[in-house]
């Protein structure tokens, strides 16, 4: 049977690596899913999560409920990704993929398209809260079933279930306005 958050913080604080290890790839896909519904994008969710789980691993022992380790390190990711946002915020940046399709590529309509539809869907995203923007990169993105979405994130599995629901159909409300708003250009 693998040992729960407790026994392997506790574990981590002793200097067992492998402890540590396991709570990474345990907390990952959650930690992954909360910053990418923070930042919006992929690699600097990836940045995100590899900051917030050196940050942990630093202060683990600040850690004072280590049964919820899981929650506490998400609010690190939280904390991580908006501090990400707000520099981002102050320096504007070209994004690697636009410059990518500046330089030239292969089908340039497809890449305008998927461009465009993967822009659409971030804007869409980002008008969901963000538990909403949580529960559904995590199910939707991640695989993850009910059950686990609602363990990881301290949700009833009811509630992550509606709140799957909800953030889904507003996500079709918002996509469909979009294409009839474009259509009628």
């Amino acid at each position: 049977m693998p040992d729960d958050d407790a026994q392997l913080v506790e574990r981590s604080r002793a200097g067992d690596r492998d402890a540590f290890g396991a709570l990474v790839r345990r907390h990952l896909p959650a930690a992954h899913a909360v910053a990418l519904a923070v930042t919006g994008e992929s690699a600097d969710a990836d940045d995100v999560c590899q900051d917030a789980f050196v940050a942990a691993l630093a202060k683990l022992d600040e850690c004072r409920n280590p049964d919820r380790f899981g929650a506490w390190l998400r609010q690190i990711v939280r904390n991580r990704a908006r501090d990400l946002q707000r520099v981002r915020a102050a320096r504007p940046q070209v994004r690697l993929e636009a410059a990518a399709d500046a330089a030239g590529p292969d089908d340039p309509s497809a890449a305008v398209e998927r461009r465009e539809s993967a822009e659409r869907l971030r804007a869409a995203l980002a008008t969901l809260r963000e538990v909403g923007r949580e529960v559904v990169l995590l199910h939707d993105l991640e695989g993850l079933r009910h059950r686990e979405i609602a363990d990881l994130l301290g949700l009833s599995e009811g509630a992550v279930r509606v709140q799957l629901f909800r953030a889904r159909r507003a996500l079709r409300a918002r996509l469909q306005a979009d294409a009839a708003a474009g259509a009628g250009r």
